[in-house]
């Protein structure tokens, strides 16, 4: 086996990198995304309600323009998950001041997530407030900002590179497809090329870049799945993402599977698929999550799965078992 294991967990990364857990936070902060707001589009991509998949959203029908701050997302996730987890106690959360005004003290390690929409899209003087408010809570050791391709100014990428000298900063790039046929088929409002550029204006900033990939795209092929994660192993990439295409209610993609023109994957389909990208990934890119839950399964139209994510990640761990086989295994170096 080799030394990160069946393949490399984030949870392992985090150990050898802090010695510990850290713990990932979900924010909402209330910013917009240019294939949503008119810039680029204004229906977003074909499968996006971002409520469905991020717990820091608002709900269905509430303001998402004007969540909670920042820092009181952040103390009432550490409360929950610290209570949860039986941390020892630092500080005690006052039954009648709000989060802002606690003394509470968080006993573990927390990255900021900046999760929903596009989060690198806005003036730079709100972004720079938005990040600061994050990494002045007490416990957060860095951020992990979400954003496209299309949306990395260079004054941002600044920004972020100047955060890296002192804290653990991740850029989560959505991808998708490495194919221009699907990301035009799906809305996506960017090519693969601007993000092979997003990529290479990320390098040597001590940001580290994880990529998102969706598998199960309409038309898209085994072997053009398998080929997105080898375009990935080319690029200075750090971490990957993957996700099964999901219906979810009230979008275009329900549509589309109403009308039978999307057949979503059925989940030993999307396992060995997985598992294959898994065997030709480089072994030193981390694995942030082999599958995706939608956080309001009344919103989920299909597929309809009878495992968790939990339940999913032992069945990938049994699978590369059975195979002999290991992140990395088939992973073939660029040729330069």
């Amino acid at each position: 086996m080799p030394p990160h294991g069946w393949y490399y967990r984030l949870s392992r990364f985090f150990k050898e990198r802090f010695g510990e857990k850290v713990y990932k936070i979900p924010l909402h902060a209330g910013l917009s995304c240019p294939n949503r707001d008119g810039t680029v589009s204004t229906g977003g991509c074909i499968y996006c309600y971002n409520p469905g998949f991020s717990p820091a959203t608002a709900p269905a029908g509430a303001n998402e323009a004007s969540p909670a701050s920042i820092r009181e997302q952040i103390i009432r996730f550490q409360a929950r998950a610290e209570k949860k987890d039986g941390a020892p106690k630092k500080g005690s959360e006052s039954q009648e001041k709000g989060p802002e005004e606690t003394a509470f003290q968080p006993a573990r390690r927390y990255l900021a997530y900046f999760q929903t929409y596009s989060n690198t899209y806005g003036e730079l003087s709100r972004l720079q407030t938005l990040y600061e408010e994050a990494l002045h809570t007490p416990g957060i050791i860095g951020l992990s900002v979400a954003t496209r391709p299309d949306c990395l100014f260079p004054e941002v990428l600044e920004l972020l590179q100047a955060y890296a000298r002192s804290h653990h900063i991740w850029l989560e790039l959505g991808l998708q497809s490495a194919h221009d046929r699907t990301l035009e088929l799906i809305n996506r409002g960017h090519t693969y090329a601007r993000f092979v550029e997003a990529v290479l204006k990320s390098k040597d900033r001590g940001i580290l870049v994880c990529a998102h990939i969706i598998n199960g795209l309409p038309g898209e092929s085994r072997k053009e799945m398998l080929q997105t994660a080898a375009r990935i192993n080319s690029l200075p990439v750090n971490g990957i993402k993957f996700h099964q295409l999901q219906v979810i209610r009230e979008t275009p993609l329900e549509d589309l599977f109403m009308s039978g023109g999307v057949k979503p994957l059925n989940e030993k389909e999307y396992l060995h698929i997985v598992c294959d990208q898994l065997e030709i990934m480089c072994s030193n890119i981390v694995v942030h999550r082999l599958m995706s839950e939608v956080t309001c399964p009344g919103l989920l139209a299909a597929p309809l799965w009878p495992v968790s994510r939990a339940q999913f990640t032992q069945m990938v761990e049994n699978e590369l078992k059975r195979r002999r086989s290991h992140q990395g295994i088939k992973y073939t170096p660029a040729k330069k």
